[in-house]
């Protein structure tokens, strides 16, 4: 999996941390505020969009009166604590980042979510200094799966994308990584259990955990 790689480029949410369960109670209660329940499309509409077009996406349809700025600083503010108390990492995920670093790989993120929230959890774990870059859907012009994040992401480490490896927990995430012509591994996460079988199609791996690539000598 790692052979002429330069460069490791992980997702953040459902790939590096187990986070993606945070997100339902935030929609539940930023919409509540305003007398609104969550419409059960929300998730597979917003699905790989990064942050800033998910709050231009819920001002429109939702008519919220604030700015966009505005409402991406109040899903911060609400998922702020979970993020650096209660989301943890991936199993195997610190091995495999020590892995990297001492064979000289660049590691980098190329999330959907907002930088806040991604240097906020990877600080809370002391991970922090083990990534090259960090690089938000909000950065580019379009959000996954169209590949823009992760060619971003090449670009800052000064890597040709077909020596880039992309971990992701989606089917849109991976088809980024697929576009963007770089080698992918699809990470099992809970919340993408129904999308396992494209999962399986779309990458050219498959890791029910980290610990594999350890524990069988990958």
């Amino acid at each position: 999996m790692f052979e002429e790689k330069e460069a490791v480029l992980f997702d953040l949410d459902g790939t590096l941390v187990d986070s993606m369960w945070v997100w339902p109670k935030v929609d539940i209660d930023y919409l509540g505020r305003m007398g609104l329940e969550v419409p059960e499309d929300l998730q597979r509409e917003i699905e790989g969009m990064g942050f800033t077009e998910v709050a231009w996406y819920f001002k429109e349809r939702f008519q919220i009166p604030d700015s966009v700025e505005q409402i991406k600083k109040t899903w911060n503010d609400m998922a702020m604590e979970a993020y650096i108390h209660r989301v943890p990492l991936k199993p195997g995920v610190r091995r495999l980042l020590g892995y990297l670093k001492e064979r000289g790989i660049f590691i980098g993120v190329a999330s959907s979510n907002s930088k806040e929230l991604i240097q906020a959890v990877l600080k809370s774990h002391g991970v922090d200094s083990y990534f090259d870059c960090i690089v938000t859907a909000c950065e580019v012009k379009r959000g996954k799966p169209a590949p823009d994040v992760y060619l971003e992401a090449a670009r800052r480490l000064g890597v040709a994308p077909e020596k880039c490896l992309v971990f992701e927990d989606i089917v849109p995430g991976i088809q980024a990584g697929n576009a963007a012509h770089m080698t992918t591994c699809a990470v099992e996460d809970a919340y993408s259990a129904d999308q396992r079988g494209r999962k399986r199609q779309e990458a050219d791996y498959y890791l029910f955990s980290y610990e594999e690539l350890f524990d069988t000598g990958k």
